[in-house]
């Protein structure tokens, strides 16, 4: 009796609108954010990361963001501890993310010592971190896909019980936590059940390939609470009225046998590679990531094709468009190509911040020409973080949204 009277205390509360509602989760990326990806080799690879940057670029392009990378092959969370303040604080970040472990593991069985190191110089870095106010998340390296090498099933299982710590100790540190082994091993996972041989996110195993940065970059956006909309506009045929959400719709013209109308966004999707195609199924079509929304409602039975500014990008039917589609995962028109130059630029972009790295940062002199180096460092790293800044600044320019003239026609 006690139980039920709960349950209709509850739904009355519910009803009448006085319990609290859901707040949707707060993203860890602010606007003004200087975000530094730390880690070893995966992250000097420049792929998640980069992929990030680009949904962040795309996604806001109105913030003002700046991007480093600190990522060193075959670094360890103790290499990581040891730079912390040079390589990272000393660049003021705003926000970082920790992504070591693949090689603290030792990419054998569990090791309980190795284990404990790697905590601890975690640790290190999130009190480091923290003293410094500096927002970071920390997320757990990939899995390794056992399907390259066999070798591989012992490392898989280690990983698990190696990177397990880490969820409490971001909690002790107020930090972000990510489990992208947990993540990327399921949609492997997933791969193997497939059949899927020719889907290989890590060519090697565990070094990212393209289509595994994206599948990288999935899991720490979605883990740390990334919006999954770019826009979405609804549009009734019948009755010639659109809603839209993040754009706007002006210029409608309906019938139930087609609609045209011309459609401002507030941001762009992300240019889907073709070598990302095959990948999207293991990562919910992107639905949680890259939402570009179209529905239709009130459309004669049919086929139907759309187009943007008279290229033709897809064609569906007029069920589907009443369901809704998703125009985000696109691989042609003219959306896709403005999207496709930001990704290009930024690319070109990181070129200079890898040369920033290993050229200035990292550069070791010998020790009759140490005092010169020291003393030109400051002003070299200036002048070569002013470049960055030009080129982002560039790159946030191709970002901008324009408007584009959508029609959804009978195809012939």
């Amino acid at each position: 009796m006690k139980r039920t009277a709960t349950l209709f205390a509850l739904l009355f509360l519910l009803l009448a609108g006085q319990l609290p509602a859901q707040q949707p989760r707060e993203f860890f990326f602010k606007n003004g954010d200087r975000i530094v990806f730390l880690g070893d080799s995966i992250t000097e690879q420049y792929q998640y990361s980069s992929t990030m940057e680009l949904y962040l670029t795309t996604r806001f392009p109105k913030w003002d963001l700046t991007f480093l990378n600190a990522g060193i092959s075959g670094d360890t969370a103790g290499g990581g501890a040891n730079r912390f303040a040079n390589h990272i604080l000393a660049d003021k970040p705003t926000a970082v993310t920790i992504n070591f472990g693949m090689n603290d593991g030792g990419y054998g069985g569990f090791d309980q010592k190795r284990c404990d190191s790697f905590v601890k110089n975690t640790e290190t870095m999130l009190e480091m971190a923290k003293k410094a106010g500096v927002r970071v998340a920390v997320v757990s390296p990939n899995a390794v896909d056992r399907r390259v090498n066999e070798k591989f099933k012992l490392y898989l299982e280690t990983q698990k019980q190696f990177y397990a710590p880490l969820k409490e100790a971001a909690a002790r540190h107020g930090a972000a936590h990510v489990d992208q082994y947990g993540i990327t091993r399921a949609a492997l996972e997933k791969m193997e059940t497939d059949k899927a041989d020719a889907v290989k996110p890590f060519g090697d195993g565990f070094h990212t390939s393209s289509p595994g940065g994206l599948l990288m970059a999935h899991a720490i956006l979605t883990g740390l609470n990334a919006p999954a909309a770019v826009s979405d506009a609804a549009i009734d045929a019948k009755a010639g009225q659109a809603k839209a959400n993040a754009c706007k719709v002006e210029k409608l013209k309906a019938t139930d046998k087609g609609v045209s109308f011309e459609r401002l966004d507030d941001a762009l999707p992300l240019p889907i590679q073709k070598d990302w195609v095959s990948l999207l199924p293991y990562m919910n079509q992107l639905k949680d990531l890259n939402w570009y929304g179209l529905k239709v409602t009130g459309l004669a039975a049919g086929k139907y094709a759309v187009t943007i500014d008279g290229k033709e990008v897809a064609s569906y039917t007029a069920e589907q468009l009443a369901e809704g589609v998703n125009l985000g995962n696109l691989t042609t028109g003219p959306i896709y190509d403005q999207s496709q130059k930001v990704w290009s630029a930024i690319n070109d972009k990181n070129k200079l911040v890898h040369q920033r790295f290993r050229g200035v940062i990292m550069f070791q002199a010998p020790d009759w020409l140490a005092d010169v180096v020291a003393e030109r460092k400051p002003k070299e790293l200036a002048k070569r973080l002013e470049q960055i800044g030009d080129r982002q600044k560039e790159i946030y320019k191709l970002a901008q949204p324009v408007a584009h003239q959508f029609e959804v026609k009978a195809a012939n």
